[in-house]
């Protein structure tokens, strides 16, 4: 008798459907939150937050903090909602979303490796800008340094291959959570700072890395498999 008979013996079919149907959903809400959440990176962005707003009071950071947060979750959803939209637009498909994403997530994946911040998610001239403004809470902070172009691929891509509603609302559940994680970690980076100090920074920098190289590989992988380069797996 194989294992299916026995869990279905078991369990019963109806059990076995929802056991496979939260499986999948946790697959895919686990994707979401990690891809979305490694690209943000809110640990690597303390330095240059410190840096802006250094001179100013604990609200203004508060402030500030909460102002990049929310800044971060308006653009990324709104790429989440109009994505479907976007790629009909410019006749974008998306095997080809999905190999471009991978690149810009390999750059910044590399990057993160050696513990710093990627170009493509933040310039010097950004931070020396953002130090200068009265309020830069929604630039730089915001964008590009939180929703940057690696987190806005990764959600577009993630938004173009989920068919389903509960696939959207686990996107934008996932978006939500990195928002208010984002608001933590950087209402909190004195704290942070101190309690993790630079050498803990730059491995959770390099951890968050390594898995984002990963998926970045994975999204050339399924977007050349889409396009019919590479067999899928039986």
């Amino acid at each position: 008798m194989s294992l299916l008979a026995i869990w279905i013996g078991l369990f019963g079919p109806a059990n076995v459907v929802e056991h496979g149907l939260q499986s999948t959903y946790v697959r895919f809400s686990v994707l979401a939150l990690s891809s979305i959440f490694f690209l943000v990176d809110p640990f690597a962005a303390i330095p240059s937050f410190i840096a802006i707003t250094s001179g100013a009071d604990a609200k203004r950071r508060k402030s500030m903090a909460l102002k990049a947060s929310l800044t971060c979750f308006i653009v990324l959803t709104s790429f989440a909602v109009a994505g479907r939209l976007i790629f009909r637009m410019f006749g974008i498909t998306l095997p080809a979303f999905e190999i471009a994403g991978g690149l810009i997530l390999l750059l910044i994946g590399i990057d993160m490796l050696e513990a710093k911040r990627s170009p493509t998610q933040e310039a010097s001239e950004e931070t020396q800008e953002g130090a200068a403004k009265e309020d830069a809470g929604i630039v730089p902070l915001g964008i590009p340094m939180l929703a940057g172009p690696g987190a806005i691929s990764s959600v577009m891509v993630l938004v173009g291959s989920s068919p389903t509603a509960w696939q959207m609302v686990a996107i934008l559940s996932a978006i939500a959570i990195t928002a208010i994680a984002s608001y933590g970690v950087l209402n909190g980076a004195d704290r942070l700072r101190r309690g993790l100090g630079e050498t803990g920074i730059r491995i959770l920098v390099r951890i968050m890395g390594l898995l984002l190289v990963a998926l970045a590989v994975q999204f050339f992988v399924n977007g050349l498999t889409d396009l019919g380069v590479i067999g899928k797996r039986e």
